[in-house]
């Protein structure tokens, strides 16, 4: 294997489906000094973040609140990615970038994971959701529709040229 950011690193990844972490330990057993912490539920999810320091960690929405781990691991300072089927919507992708998740990636596209990760290692908030959306463009364009960014066209722009500025996000119950 070649050097990769995900080298050496300790990642943590975080959901209710087991075969979903199965595939995620496949996809990243072939490198080097990788560890991969795994939890199916939040309870464990988030006794793992607040115990270890992780180089990046990988949440799923639904199951597992997802965006309460998410709220957890940025006020942490962890890269965190967060991974998706049911939760695939407009909605909850902007409310991930607006947190401060570093990647919004489907399910259907965990076979093309591993790129998106090495991108969150390497690039800065800005240009890698520009990544991300080079990337997945087409493809939320496919299933949220050819207008999904119409309402918040400001919005959407500045993320996916790479100028959006990521503000702190303050979760209140």
């Amino acid at each position: 294997m070649s050097e990769s950011a995900l080298n050496n690193k300790r990642v943590l990844a975080v959901d209710d489906e087991p075969d979903i972490l199965e595939t995620l330990k496949e996809q990243l057993d072939e490198f080097p000094g990788l560890l991969l912490d795994t939890a199916t539920d939040y309870e464990t999810g988030y006794h793992l973040l607040r115990s270890w320091t992780y180089d990046l960690v990988i949440l799923d929405i639904m199951g597992v609140r997802g965006f309460d781990l998410l709220n957890a691991a940025v006020s942490l300072g962890f890269p965190t990615v967060m991974l998706t089927a049911h939760a695939l919507s407009v909605e909850a992708l902007k409310k991930s970038i607006q947190m401060g998740a570093r990647a919004y990636i489907p399910k259907d596209k965990m076979g093309d994971l591993v790129p998106f990760l090495e991108d969150v290692l390497v690039l800065s908030y800005r240009p890698g959701w520009k990544r991300v959306f080079e990337r997945l463009g087409g493809f939320f364009s496919t299933t949220f529709g050819k207008d999904w960014q119409k309402k918040e066209k400001a919005f959407w722009e500045e993320v996916s040229s790479g100028k959006d500025e990521q503000k702190p996000v303050i979760l209140r119950k």
